[in-house]
C-alpha cells in the first residue's frame, strides 16, 4: 500500500520537477522583474539614488516627450509592414518549396540560413549591403539598366503561355494556367528570343546614371504619397532586412502545416476540376489558419519588441529615424552622457507590454475559434 502511494506521489511530482527549471527563469527572470518594472514606473529613479515615487508622472511625460510618440508611430508603422510582409512570403516561399523535386532540401536549408546566422553578424552584413556603393544600390541599377529587356522576357513569356493554355481550352482538353510543361517551354522561347536580339544588337540596355539611394544617414521619408504616414528611408532598409530574415522561421512552420494537409482534398478537388489557384484558395488558406495565426501573434509580438538592428546600426542613422519603443527604453536607462531615467523607461516598457496585449488580443478576437485552435 504505501509502494504504490509512494509512486502515485512521484508521479504527481514528476510534471513539477521536470518544470522546475523553467517555472525558476519565469519567477525570477521574469516575474521578479516585471513587478521591478512596475514599481520604477512610478518613482524617479537613476540607478544611483533611492527611488522617489512620483506616481503617474511618468506615465505623464513620456506622452508628452517627442521621442517617444516618434518610437510609437515608427514600432506601429514597423508591425504593419513587417508582419504582413513576411506572412505573406512566408506563404509563398512554403507553397514553392513543398514541391517533391530533386534537391528540394538544399533550397529548404538555403532559404532558412539567415535566421540561424547570428543577428550581429547578419546586422553587419546588411549594413555593408546598403551602403551608397553597395549591394542594394548596384542591383537597383542593373534593374533599371535591364527593365525594358526584362519586361520584354515576361510579356513574352506571359503571351505564350495564355496562347498555349488557350489553344488547349479551345480543344477541351483539361489543362491548369500555369501548365509546367507549358511555362517550361515559354520561358525558353522568351528566352532565346529576347537573348538573340540582344546578341544581334536588336536590343541594347540603357545608359542610366549609378543610383545612389542613402539608406541610412538620411531623415528622407518614403513613399512622399502617404503624406504624414511615409516613414523613414533607414526605418524601410530595417524593414527590409528584417523581412528577410524572419521569413524563413515561419516559412518551416507554413511547411509543416502543407504536409499536414491531407492529400484526399485535393485529389477530391482535383477531379472536380479545380485548379492550383483554387486549391490554394479553398483548401490550403482555410487549412492553414490555425498557422497563419500563430505566425501573426509571433511577428506582432517580435516587431513590436524590435531593438537590435536598431541598436546595432548606431550612428550609421540619425536616432528619429529608427527609434523604436524597445530603442527608447533602452536609451532611457543607459543614455550615452546623460542621467539614466529609469522611471521613464519602465513606463514605456509597461505601456509596450500592453499595447502588445491588446495589439495580440484584438488579432485573437478577429480570427476568432481559429486563434483557439492554434
Amino acid at each position: 500500500m504505501r509502494r504504490r502511494s509512494s509512486q502515485g506521489l512521484g508521479e504527481r511530482l514528476a510534471p513539477y520537477v521536470l518544470l522546475a527549471p523553467f517555472l525558476f527563469t519565469l519567477i525570477v527572470f521574469f516575474g521578479y522583474a516585471f513587478v521591478r518594472v512596475f514599481y520604477f514606473s512610478f518613482t524617479d529613479y537613476d540607478l544611483f539614488a533611492t527611488p522617489k515615487w512620483v506616481g503617474l508622472k511618468n506615465y505623464l511625460n513620456i506622452f508628452r516627450d517627442i521621442d517617444f510618440t516618434l518610437a510609437m508611430k515608427h514600432s506601429l508603422t514597423f508591425m504593419l509592414v513587417v508582419t504582413t510582409a513576411q506572412t505573406v512570403l512566408a506563404l509563398v516561399l512554403a507553397l514553392v518549396l513543398n514541391q517533391r523535386i530533386r534537391g528540394i532540401n538544399f533550397f529548404r536549408a538555403a532559404y532558412y540560413m539567415p535566421s540561424v546566422t547570428s543577428s550581429v553578424v547578419i546586422t553587419l552584413i546588411f549594413i555593408w549591403f546598403f551602403q551608397r556603393r553597395g549591394v542594394m544600390n548596384f542591383l537597383i541599377s542593373k534593374f533599371q539598366e535591364y527593365r525594358g529587356i526584362v519586361g520584354l522576357f515576361l510579356l513574352l513569356a506571359a503571351a505564350l503561355q495564355l496562347s498555349l493554355v488557350g489553344w488547349e481550352k479551345l480543344r477541351r482538353r483539361p489543362v491548369s494556367l500555369f501548365e509546367p510543361s507549358f511555362l517550361f517551354l515559354s520561358l525558353l522561347l522568351s528566352f532565346i528570343v529576347v537573348f538573340s536580339a540582344v546578341r544581334f544588337g536588336l536590343l541594347t540596355p540603357r545608359e542610366v546614371a549609378p543610383v545612389d539611394i542613402i539608406w541610412f544617414n538620411t531623415t528622407k521619408k518614403w513613399p512622399n504619397f502617404l503624406g504624414s504616414l511615409a516613414f523613414p528611408v533607414p526605418l524601410g532598409a530595417i524593414m527590409l532586412f528584417n523581412i528577410w530574415t524572419t521569413a524563413p522561421t515561419f516559412m518551416l512552420l507554413y511547411l509543416a502545416g502543407l504536409q499536414d494537409i491531407p492529400r484526399e482534398l485535393y485529389e477530391a478537388a482535383a477531379v472536380d476540376g479545380a485548379e492550383r489557384w483554387h486549391m490554394i484558395r479553398y483548401i490550403v488558406i482555410p487549412q492553414l489558419k490555425p498557422i497563419t495565426f500563430l505566425v501573426v501573434t509571433m511577428g506582432l509580438i517580435g516587431t513590436l519588441q524590435m531593438f537590435d538592428q536598431v541598436a546595432i546600426l548606431g550612428g550609421q542613422a540619425p536616432r528619429q529615424s529608427t527609434i523604436t519603443l524597445a530603442y527608447y527604453i533602452y536609451s532611457n536607462i543607459f543614455p550615452s552622457s546623460a542621467t539614466p531615467r529609469v522611471g521613464m523607461a519602465s513606463a514605456a516598457a509597461m505601456f509596450l507590454a500592453i499595447l502588445t496585449s491588446v495589439i495580440v488580443y484584438i488579432q485573437r478576437k478577429v480570427l476568432g475559434e481559429e486563434g483557439d485552435h492554434a
